[in-house]
């Protein structure tokens, strides 16, 4: 099942046993405790840097200290969608230190993913600064109608098909459709969007990262009408079985979230076992969507050894072979790192 290539590079990501050091029980990698609190030195926080809120929804404070570092999965995984622009908590990580303590729980390589353009250009440096990380640029279907407002939409499109072309960009993302926060024309605007960065996939040849949010059905009819990239990914995906099989029809890759780990979440869950394995993917969408039972703490790449665990346990699969399976298909994606 496995490519001997994506073993190989697997084995150059992985960390020396004999360098990892052992964590205090319990406690965060060192990066993410409050005493290391230091400025990033590698790639410092730019414009597009903003920060998460200390208040959950509901108003109440949340708990903002990272989950522990878990056991090292057994085989690397890739998380497949963060943020590392995005600050969380009571420390700034460098993309080298998120690195390193993502690769010590064997996560072997990240996807840093932008929302707008400065944010994208965030995504190219961490790239070009880290081979652990690839990047993938975009404007979030939030932003369209904001730009489209101030009479910048197209100068904002055109400067995310220039960052596009870089070699280290391997996918046009997050794009789609959000209907959760979007009415009216607003929603023309996104759609806009969605379709110029498809547009921008086919031409180049990458992968297409999807966020999809309360609008299901119109992503798939623009999927279908515009002609969907070869490799498109459902980043955090949050349909159900229906959703799984048309994805497993078409060839479609969905990225699943720590929202799979919720209590609550049994369509999710029912997605995940109906998904083919080969169209699988996961990701943190870090600082959001910390999976059980850290949920409403600060995420990060390192947190995603906790979800592939769940994912197991979901699948009644093996650890080691469905990490396997993970790492193939996200290099099938996105290539090497």
């Amino acid at each position: 099942m496995t490519d001997p290539n994506a073993t190989l590079l697997a084995a150059s990501l992985w960390p020396d046993p004999a360098a990892r050091p052992a964590p205090a029980p319990g406690a965060a990698p060192a990066a993410y405790e409050p005493e290391h609190y230091a400025v990033p030195e590698d790639v410092p926080a730019g414009e597009g840097t903003r920060r998460r809120s200390a208040q959950a929804d509901d108003g109440r404070r949340r708990n903002l200290s990272y989950p522990p570092a878990p056991e090292p999965l057994p085989h690397p995984v890739a998380d497949n969608h963060t943020h590392l622009d995005l600050q969380d908590g009571r420390v700034q990580v460098s993309v080298r230190d998120a690195a390193d303590a993502a690769a010590l729980a064997g996560v072997g390589g990240l996807v840093q993913v932008g929302c707008d353009v400065p944010s994208s250009r965030f995504a190219v440096a961490a790239a070009e600064a880290d081979p652990r990380v690839l990047a993938a640029v975009a404007l979030h279907p939030n932003e369209a109608p904001k730009l489209a407002a101030a009479g910048t939409l197209d100068e904002a499109l055109a400067a995310i098909r220039s960052l596009g072309e870089h070699e280290r960009v391997r996918a046009f993302g997050e794009t789609g459709l959000d209907y959760y926060r979007t009415e009216g024309e607003g929603r023309e605007h996104q759609k806009r969007s969605f379709r110029e960065h498809i547009r921008f996939a086919q031409e180049t040849g990458k992968a297409l990262q999807i966020h999809d949010r309360d609008a299901h059905a119109d992503v798939v009819a623009v999927l279908l009408e515009e002609g969907a990239p070869e490799r498109t990914v459902f980043h955090c995906f949050s349909g159900d079985e229906e959703l799984a099989r048309t994805c497993n029809e078409h060839g479609w890759y969905m990225s699943f979230s720590g929202t799979v780990t919720f209590k609550n979440s049994h369509d999710l869950k029912a997605a995940l076992r109906t998904a083919r394995p080969e169209l699988v993917l996961t990701e943190t969408d870090a600082p959001f969507l910390t999976p059980h039972p850290y949920r409403g703490r600060p995420n990060a790449s390192y947190v995603v050894n906790y979800t592939v665990r769940g994912m197991a346990g979901i699948l009644e699969q093996e650890l080691e072979p469905l990490c396997e399976r993970l790492w193939a298909n996200t290099l099938e994606v996105y290539g090497p790192f």
